[in-house]
């Protein structure tokens, strides 16, 4: 039995720190490296100072068909196309550039992600079982992810054609309430220094 390279483990090694420090899962680590799960575990709790979490990965399409999930999804694949067409990266070094992207673009607009890296991972196997595809909105012209098997003649992405409740997430509910409570105090203070005043 040929014994595995030390540069290629120093390379596996390497590419599955990168993973945990962008938040990966330990199925996509065991998938996508040669390491085993003992070495793997190791190095998962040296970086993140903790045990991985359990569960299941993410299985159904209909997560990346929601508002906000697919307008980030659809930003991701179109970075992934992009290194995959124009640079010739393949896989999962096209994956994890495509991701830092994602994550640059997002931080820029002050953004929370709403994709994880495990789920941007999943997401290419979806598009690789042809489970889902891009389709073209008909009225920007953009690409987002769309079920591979739907009619897209007359597709509408969700920026053009946003929910009414789009962008009013738990966070962003309890931001507005936290500032219409400072504004009510300034109120409060501006009356009451009035009241001092006129005394």
């Amino acid at each position: 039995m040929k014994n595995k390279s030390i540069i290629e483990e120093a390379e596996d090694i390497q590419r599955a720190a990168e993973m945990v420090r962008l938040g990966a899962r330990m199925q996509m680590l065991e998938a996508e490296t040669r390491l085993s799960r003992e070495r793997l575990l190791k190095i998962y709790k040296e970086i993140r100072g903790m045990s991985p979490p359990k569960g299941m990965l993410p299985f159904s399409t209909d997560w990346f068909m929601t508002w906000q999930p697919n307008v980030h999804a659809s930003l991701f694949m179109n970075f992934f196309n992009f290194f995959q067409q124009h640079t010739g990266l393949k896989g999962l070094d096209a994956i994890l550039k495509a991701y830092h992207l994602y994550l640059d673009h997002i931080e820029a607009e002050v953004i929370e992600p709403a994709l994880s890296l495990t789920r941007a991972w999943t997401l290419v196997r979806f598009f690789d079982a042809d489970l889902l595809h891009m389709a073209s909105c008909t009225t920007c012209g953009g690409h987002f992810v769309a079920h591979a098997y739907d009619p897209t003649h007359e597709f509408v992405c969700g920026l053009c054609n946003m929910p009414s409740r789009a962008g009013k997430t738990k966070r962003a509910t309890e931001a507005a309430r936290a500032t219409g409570t400072k504004r009510a105090v300034t109120a409060k203070r501006g009356k009451a220094k009035a009241l001092a005043t006129a005394d």
